[in-house]
Formats: C-alpha cells, structure tokens, sequence
C-alpha cells in the first residue's frame, strides 16, 4: 500500500451506509483492506499513501475501540489525524452539528470521521463540508465499517460470503451494526437470520431479507457464523427483558446452545462484550471465536475506506456521492 493502488478507482465520495453500496464497491473495499492487514502484520506499519491529508475524528459518542481504531488507521496511512473531544467542546455550550460542520470546513480537512446519536448526522455534515465524511455510527441506522470489518473476517475465515448461513443474534431493535450486517450480507448473497426476543426484534423484519426466530437454538441451528450483539440499554426507553439472568438463560450463547450450530461456526462480536449477558466467557473465549480477529480487521478496513475515498486519480476521474 505504499504506491498507488491498481484497484479501480472507488466511485463515491463518502462512506455514510452500506445502502447504496453494490456488491462490486464492497468486493474493493474488501480487497484493499486483505492489503491493509498485510502491512499492519509487518514490522515496518508506516505507509506514506496519505502523507500531507488531514483526518478529524468527530465522536458525540464515547467510543474506545472504533475511535483508537480510526485514529490508528490514519496514522498508519501517514494522515495528520486530530481527535476532537466533543466533550469538552463548544457542542457542550450549545454549539449545533451544522455550526461545528461549518468551523471544521474552514479548517480544510480531507476527511472527517463521525460518531453521532441521531440517525442521519453523518449524511447531513456530508451536505454541509467540502471533505470525504464517514459514517462511524449514527443512532439506530448505520455503522457501515463495521460491517465491512465483519465481512472480511468471514471472508478471510471461511473464502467466502456468498451462500453462507449467517445468525444475528441479541438486540436487533436498537442495532445499527444489526442493520449493516443485514443489508452486506444480503447484499453478497448470504442467507441472514435474526435472533431475539420479540420486544428486541423490529415490526416488519422480515422485509429486510431476513428469516426471524425468537428461540436461540433454532435460530442459529446449522448456521456457519453466529454474530452476537449486546443490549444497548442506553437506547432503551422502557423494559425490553425481564433481566439480565433471564436473557442470559434463553439468548446467551454458551457452549451448550452453541452445538446447534454448524460443527465449525465462527463466533462473533463487535464489542464492547457483556459477559454473562449475551455471551459467556467459554465461547468468547473459545476456539471458535473470531472476535480478536474481528478487532484485526477492523484495522484495516479503516485504513482501506480512507485510502479509497481519499485515491488520488479521484479529482481527475470524479466521484458519486
């Protein structure tokens, strides 16, 4: 990754979701990320690809992994990378998205990096800055890395995503990588299912593709990837399960619930993990798990989603937004 990439150019400006998104633009993202992993495994990880570009990472939400892992890419791509502790910021006397939007344009960034509680933020600071804007999280919508990153460490595991059957497990309802995963994987040809209580699973489901269960061992029976998800109390405005004991006893994946799935299925998490809620320690742990991997590649494909949106032939072949 320190020449130019022969891959085709990248067609669209921002990253804001996996809607949108053909099976082609994600087979490059993927492709440019098995290179990432190549560099990031060498001893030498600096590459000089963005050397003289500016990265800001704007998080509204606390975020210990995504955030590390974006500044971590930039970094290695050879980008300035600035975090911005919204925190602490002027967001916090009042100051709004779009005013924020305006004063980081002034400053001439080649690309920001946002994580917000509304759902739409990242596509409306796309309309408002001159830069290449990626989706890091918005609400309930989209973390489109997140599904890229996932993607690729099925693909990296099993050589494929196509016909492949994949269980979603947990709180689907307030999931944004739920979603994600949803629209990647039915997009590259998997078989998705979705695993939850019926409080947690979203009315009209099904029209996304999926198949719904709300009995765990059902749902993952011969499934080839099992992807656990946690509760995201701070999405929740009321009960949504009686308590953690009693989700753990019917939708925590342990070892014994794990048999019905396919001899080798791999076992998944985006992280942060709720032991002993949606997964116990035997199975995160465990010779199946691919979570650490998942961290890997998450990695990467950061380092690719910004060396593609920021490819130099773009000013001279144009882009899509």
């Amino acid at each position: 990754m320190t020449q130019p990439s022969p891959l085709p150019l990248y067609p669209h400006r921002h990253l804001l979701g996996i809607k949108g998104l053909s099976p082609l633009d994600i087979e490059l993202l993927l492709d440019r990320a098995d290179a990432a992993v190549a560099l990031s495994r060498q001893s030498e990880k600096k590459s000089s690809v963005l050397r003289g570009r500016t990265q800001i990472n704007l998080f509204y939400e606390a975020s210990t992994r995504t955030q590390s892992s974006f500044e971590l890419a930039g970094k290695r791509l050879g980008a300035d990378v600035m975090n911005m502790s919204v925190a602490s910021s002027s967001a916090k006397k009042g100051e709004t998205l779009l005013d924020t939007a305006v004063t980081l344009n002034a400053m001439r960034p080649d690309i920001l990096v946002i994580r917000h509680a509304a759902a739409g933020a990242a596509a409306l600071l796309a309309q408002k800055v001159g830069c290449s804007v990626v989706n890091a999280g918005d609400g309930a919508h989209e973390h489109p890395t997140q599904a890229l990153l996932d993607a690729l460490t099925i693909r990296r595991a099993r050589g494929r995503i196509h016909g492949l059957t994949v269980a979603i497990c947990g709180d689907i309802l307030h999931s944004r990588v739920a979603r994600s995963n949803i629209i990647l994987l039915n997009a590259m040809g998997a078989r998705v299912r979705v695993v939850a209580p019926s409080t947690l699973l979203p009315s009209g489901i099904a029209q996304m593709g999926v198949e719904p269960f709300t009995r765990l061992e059902e749902g993952i029976a011969g499934a080839d990837v099992v992807m656990m998800l946690r509760l995201q109390r701070e999405r929740m405005a009321g009960t949504f399960v009686p308590s953690t004991r009693e989700y753990f006893r019917y939708f925590g994946l342990d070892a014994k619930k794990l048999k019905a799935a396919a001899p080798d299925a791999l076992v998944m998490h985006p992280g942060p993990m709720n032991r002993g809620v949606e997964i116990a320690s035997e199975v995160a742990d465990g010779p199946q798990s691919m979570i650490q991997e998942q961290v890997e590649m998450g990695v990467a494909v950061r380092m690719a989603v910004m060396e593609a949106l920021l490819d130099p032939r773009r000013d001279a072949e144009g882009a899509k937004p």
